[in-house]
């Protein structure tokens, strides 16, 4: 006869996003910042990806492209703390 083995234990999920959210390990405001630095992202790889034949053109859009980059590396890494500070209001 065959045995099933549990390969997670089951979740209760009935808050709806805020359950799904504390299993992620996100808040509804990191998931957010993680989408607005991939977005950022997806900007900065098209911008190289749109590099002129032109040396001082192309210097200057690869430039603000890796700059553009490394914004979103920032904000992905770290955004969720960057923000936690404007969003925390003291009483």
């Amino acid at each position: 006869m065959r045995k099933f083995f549990t390969l997670a234990e089951p979740i209760d999920m009935s808050n709806g996003f805020k359950d799904f959210f504390d299993t992620i390990g996100l808040t509804g405001g990191g998931l957010v910042t993680k989408g607005i630095a991939a977005v950022i992202a997806v900007i900065a790889v098209r911008m190289l990806l749109q590099l002129s034949n032109d040396p001082k053109g192309a210097l200057r859009k690869g430039s603000m492209a890796i700059g553009t980059l490394f914004v979103a590396v920032v904000l992905a890494l770290y955004g969720d703390t960057l923000f936690s500070t404007v969003t925390t209001a003291k009483q």
